[in-house]
């Protein structure tokens, strides 16, 4: 199973960093594999729901929060058909800022998951793009 993870080290107060990252209708303005991010259902909280449009083929992705723990921790599911994604923000104080992680697991179901590797080489492309993105938008001041 592929995974991505990084960390940013902003100059945000992990209250700001959590408040940002936590919203992920932001999401579309750092990750350049999403075009759209709308938040379907609930406050933001677990049990909150947001369909992201992922590209290149448009594809919408249905995320839900299941768990939030201001300002520290935000995990998030989404599963379709074909693939599984297990999303984590992690926001830790760090002198005058904090250091926000991003950790991401996909998985392809069922017979499709022979093909984790191949997946594995364009999610850490996708990542790195993301991880400039991610690093641009919590350096803003």
């Amino acid at each position: 199973m592929p995974r991505y993870a990084t960390t940013v080290s902003t100059s945000l107060s992990p209250a700001e960093a959590f408040a940002f990252m936590s919203d992920v209708r932001h999401f579309a303005e750092w990750d350049p594999g999403i075009s759209r991010s709308v938040r379907v259902a609930g406050d933001g909280a677990a049990g909150s729901a947001y369909e992201l449009t992922v590209a290149p083929g448009k594809t919408v992705m249905r995320y839900e929060v299941t768990a939030c723990e201001a300002p520290r921790l935000l995990r998030m599911l989404a599963k379709t058909r074909f693939l599984t994604s297990v999303d984590e923000i992690r926001v830790e104080p760090a002198g005058t800022g904090a250091l926000v992680t991003y950790d991401a697991v996909l998985t392809l179901n069922g017979v499709l998951g022979v093909m984790d590797p191949l997946l594995g080489i364009a999610f850490k492309r996708i990542g790195d793009r993301a991880a400039a993105g991610l690093k641009r938008a919590l350096s803003r001041p």
